[in-house]
């Protein structure tokens, strides 16, 4: 089984940002493909709230979140909780989901597909436990199409970094242009693809956007991993993180996250 490194991790900076995703924000192209009754597999469900919502959407079917962090999955446990919104949640792999084979009719996973050594192999797992007629929904960032003004020649080397320390980990870092492509090498012969984005431009989203990017570029598994490899200094992350807070309070702050986005039907 592939063995990947999370470039991430699971820095508290890195959490908030999970938890404020939804299925508005962050699984709209899906949203008109589910309804009562399906069973749903959300692969790589984080801290839980867009799983939270997307078991509203599929209630009283069953909905499953899947993450290989135990104490993520806990986090998620809480969350849904508190919600009072019946999901199972699970510590787990996707390249070997403990499933059997067309379980689900719909397999879910947003902002995984980019972080594996293996996305094809994954998809091909999800497609096992999807049931014939049934749909695989993946939803990934393209760092390389990211946008924002004004420009800062330290947050075009934090992109460089990131980038860097995605590819050493031997994960693809641009994986929204590339999931069509992944689809139909696991199998897929009709895959729907799109895009979308998210827009941080008033007061409030930029300084939340950077505020969060200032900390993971100082404090997260990035910022060990970009030291550790030799891709940046300390000094040069600490520079990243001072240009993502000095474009955040700017009047005239802008950033534009491009997703792609693919439903592929088993």
């Amino acid at each position: 089984m592939p063995e990947d490194v999370y470039t991430h991790g699971h820095h508290a900076s890195v959490l908030r940002s999970h938890a404020w995703r939804t299925a508005e924000n962050s699984a709209a192209y899906l949203l008109p493909h589910l309804r009562s009754g399906l069973a749903l597999l959300d692969v790589g469900c984080g801290p839980g709230t867009l799983t939270v919502d997307l078991a509203r959407r599929v209630a009283p079917g069953r909905a499953v979140g899947l993450d290989r962090s135990s104490e993520v999955v806990d986090e998620a446990r809480r969350h849904a909780e508190s919600a009072g919104v019946a999901v199972e949640l699970i510590p787990g792999d996707v390249y070997a989901l403990d499933f059997p084979d067309a379980r689900f009719d719909v397999v879910h996973a947003h902002q995984v597909l980019q972080h594996l050594t293996d996305p094809v192999a994954a998809l091909r797992e999800m497609r096992r436990v999807t049931r014939p007629g049934g749909l695989v929904a993946a939803r990934d960032s393209d760092y390389a199409s990211f946008a924002w003004a004004p420009l800062d020649a330290a947050l075009e080397r934090w992109l460089e970094v990131y980038r860097a320390v995605a590819r050493r980990n031997r994960a693809e870092p641009d994986a929204g242009r590339f999931l069509k492509g992944w689809a139909r090498a696991a199998g897929f012969e009709r895959v729907e693809a799109t895009s979308s984005t998210w827009c941080f431009a008033t007061p409030e989203t930029t300084a939340w956007w950077g505020d969060l990017w200032a900390e993971r570029s100082v404090h997260s598994a990035f910022a060990e991993q970009a030291e550790r490899y030799g891709l940046a200094s300390r000094a040069e992350l600490e520079r990243v993180a001072a240009a993502w807070r000095r474009w955040s309070v700017q009047p005239d702050a802008w950033f534009a996250v491009l997703h792609g986005e693919i439903v592929a039907i088993r």
